[in-house]
Order: C-alpha cells, then sequence, then structure tokens
C-alpha cells in the first residue's frame, strides 16, 4: 500500500510504516490542484490541517482506503462522503488528550491567580500585592461541555481539587468517576468555570453567544482549548464588560483561521479583539494546548496503531 504525507510530523509515523511494509512518500509543497492530480496512486494519506478534503478531491482518489489525521478532529475532512465511498476516517485525540488538559488547567489556575497580570506589573517595577489576590479553585464548581477524550482527560486532571465537576454531552450515559453529566440547564445553574470540550459542528459553532451566556445563573470563567468558532467574540466581549463572564483563557479564536497576523498589520483588527489583546482577565495562546513535544510523538504513534491495526 503506497500512503502519501501531506504535512510533516514525527519521524517515527514514517519510519514505522516502513518498516510494516507500507512505501511512503512526502508533497509538503505542491498545491491541493497538483496533489489532486495524482492522488487516485495512493491507497491512503496522511494529513494535518493543510487544506480541506472535500468531494471532488475524494472523487479523484479512486483508490483511497484510508485518511489519517494527526489530530484530534476531522473537521476539514467531508466525512459522510468519504465514509459513503467506503474510505475509513483515522484521528488521534487520545494522542494529545492530556496536553490539552494540561494546557486547560494551566490558563484556569494562571486566571484564578493573575499571573500574567503579576508578571507584566513585576517587570514594570510594580509590587502591587492586594490588586493580585487570587482566587482558590477548591470548592468551585466546574463545567464542561464535551465529555469525549479532551472532556474526559480534564476532569480526570480536576481529581487533585476540592471541586464539583458536572459535564453535558449529546451523548447520553457518559457520566463516570470524575464527572457528573447533567443537563445544559443544570450546568447552566450550576457553573462557576465553564471549559469547551467540543468539535466544531454545525451545533457548536456560535454556541457560546449573549443567549447562552445570559442563562447562566451567576458569573463564570470561560476557558476555551477546542474550536474557535464556537465562542462569538463579540458577544464574549460584552459579557466581560458586564462581569458575566469573569475572565477567559482562550487557547482558540475565530480570527485564526484567516491570516492573523494580518489583524496587526492591514488596520482591520476587530473591535472585540482590541479589546481581548489588553484585558488583564483574558490569557490568550496561539491554538497550543495539544501542541506539546511528548503530544507530537503521541500522535503519530496513535496513527501508526490504528493503520496497523485495520490494514496489517
Amino acid at each position: 500500500m503506497k500512503i502519501l504525507h501531506l504535512d510533516s510530523n514525527h519521524p517515527l509515523l514514517i519510519n514505522q510504516l516502513n518498516d510494516l511494509g507500507f512505501t511512503n512518500h512526502e508533497d509538503y509543497t505542491s498545491t491541493k490542484a497538483d496533489i489532486q492530480q495524482k492522488i487516485n496512486q495512493y491507497d491512503g494519506f496522511i494529513i494535518r490541517s493543510r487544506f480541506s478534503i472535500d468531494k471532488t478531491f475524494l472523487d479523484a482518489a479512486t483508490n483511497l482506503k484510508f485518511i489519517g489525521r494527526v489530530g484530534a478532529g476531522l473537521e476539514n475532512i467531508d466525512c459522510d462522503y468519504a465514509q459513503s465511498k467506503g474510505i475509513a476516517l483515522i484521528a488521534a485525540p487520545e494522542g494529545n488528550r492530556n496536553a490539552v488538559a494540561e494546557h486547560t488547567l494551566a490558563m484556569l489556575l494562571s486566571l484564578f491567580n493573575k499571573l500574567n497580570k503579576g508578571d507584566k506589573e513585576v517587570r514594570e517595577g510594580k509590587w502591587l500585592r492586594e490588586d493580585n489576590r487570587g482566587l482558590e479553585l477548591d470548592g468551585k464548581t466546574v463545567g464542561l461541555i464535551g465529555y469525549g477524550n479532551m472532556g474526559k482527560a480534564f476532569a480526570k486532571k480536576l481529581r487533585g481539587f476540592d471541586v464539583k465537576v458536572l459535564c453535558y454531552d449529546l451523548k447520553p450515559n457518559l457520566a463516570d468517576a470524575n464527572a457528573t453529566q447533567v443537563t445544559l440547564s443544570q450546568l447552566q445553574e450550576q457553573s462557576d468555570v465553564l471549559s469547551l470540550h467540543t468539535p466544531e459542528a454545525p451545533s457548536t459553532i456560535n454556541m457560546v453567544n449573549a443567549k447562552f451566556i445570559n442563562g447562566f445563573k451567576k458569573p463564570f470563567w470561560l476557558i476555551n482549548t477546542a474550536r474557535g468558532k464556537s465562542v462569538v467574540t463579540s458577544d464574549l466581549v460584552n459579557a466581560l464588560k458586564t462581569g458575566q463572564i469573569l475572565g477567559a483563557g482562550l487557547d482558540v479564536l475565530e480570527y485564526e483561521k484567516s491570516s492573523f497576523e494580518n489583524l496587526f498589520t492591514d488596520n482591520k483588527m476587530p473591535e472585540a479583539f482590541k479589546y481581548l489583546i489588553n484585558a488583564d482577565n483574558v490569557i490568550l495562546s496561539p491554538h497550543v494546548a495539544g501542541w506539546t513535544i511528548e503530544s507530537k510523538e503521541k500522535l503519530a504513534q496513535t496513527i501508526v496503531d490504528k493503520i496497523k491495526s485495520q490494514f496489517i
């Protein structure tokens, strides 16, 4: 079987597939159109997020047996059409779930203890202890939306704290020793912290909007290490201004799929984003929650193991 690698990954991915007898080709620079011209030569291809895999591309892949995505989600692939053609879809959420859980916890604790604000002020020669008095996580209720690999991994990290963990998910019967499954209204009524662990889907795009935010019975903290399009940034900012949202940790942004750097150079920065980058109670990171040294290896190994189990 011939595999085309469209993004660079940990070397073990190609090395182990070679050892298993696969023929591996790499093309990290050609256009999608050029790849489409030759994709019929391959039994499988492996991608991260280089481009979307649509019907036209899949129709050209006449010999395709599988698509491997070195990541948690498959939203850049027309999954229904691929599966209708008998193409196996292989993702690796197990590979970076621990990294996402640790990053989520780091964001939450940093917000509670005002670490970004305090660090900046000390570097400026300010020693403002009372202004930087923090909060403790113990005694809080943490609500998770999405209780798959990422949500479960974060709930496991929270076992070291005296917290109540609630989860809401479209799938039933997901509760375990680390979280109690509740309705969305119950989660909104009780949560002090909301953490998103959902894929990008029609039901999650713009999910956190003004109506959703105002459905919470008390002010809360928001952490999003899932997908940027889940949060309406302007509504988030309005809630930060009114105090309905006490602070936010955002590893993902709705702007990131456009050229993010151009926001700073073309005088096109949205007003909501201007607020976020200047807010003391907001922590931002560049979609790296699952992007650790260890997860790079784990993601690659997961893809190898799944290909091996299905095709060897």
